[in-house]
């Protein structure tokens, strides 16, 4: 299994349902191909897609713990003494606008795609791990 196109999958699940479309995506058990579908994919799924030992639904961000408790921590590590304000921001709508302009005006933007992104792998090296799919 390709980290890298899991990765790319994952996302694409991810944003399906923040722009309302029915984006998912599936890996073989047996290549570590995986198929997607959604707006804009020609290919159909396989008809077989449903058999859980045979595919394998690549996961939505939901499934993760990487929102709010992610960016606690980021500023628990990288900004403490924002971490008060940050707590705040989670309590409203409009959190991750807020705590991104704190991250732009501290300079930290950059640090914070680093630190998710890398969180982001290590979630999904355990997912795979959890599902007998082996990272590469």
């Amino acid at each position: 299994m390709n980290l890298n196109e899991l990765f790319t999958a994952y996302e694409w699940v991810s944003a399906g349902e923040a722009a309302a479309l029915d984006c998912e995506a599936y890996i073989s058990r047996k290549t570590g191909e995986i198929h997607w579908s959604g707006e804009g994919v020609e290919e159909p799924l396989p008809e077989d897609v449903d058999d859980e030992g045979l595919y394998v639904a690549v996961p939505h961000k939901s499934e993760f713990d990487l929102g709010r408790s992610l960016a606690i921590r980021f500023v628990e590590e990288h900004l403490p003494g924002s971490l008060e304000s940050v707590h705040e921001y989670f309590r409203r709508r409009g959190a991750y606008s807020r705590f991104k302009a704190l991250l732009v005006h501290a300079g930290q933007l950059e640090a914070w795609h680093r630190y998710e992104q890398a969180a982001t792998e290590e979630a999904l090296r355990r997912w795979c791990e959890e599902h007998g799919l082996m990272p590469c």
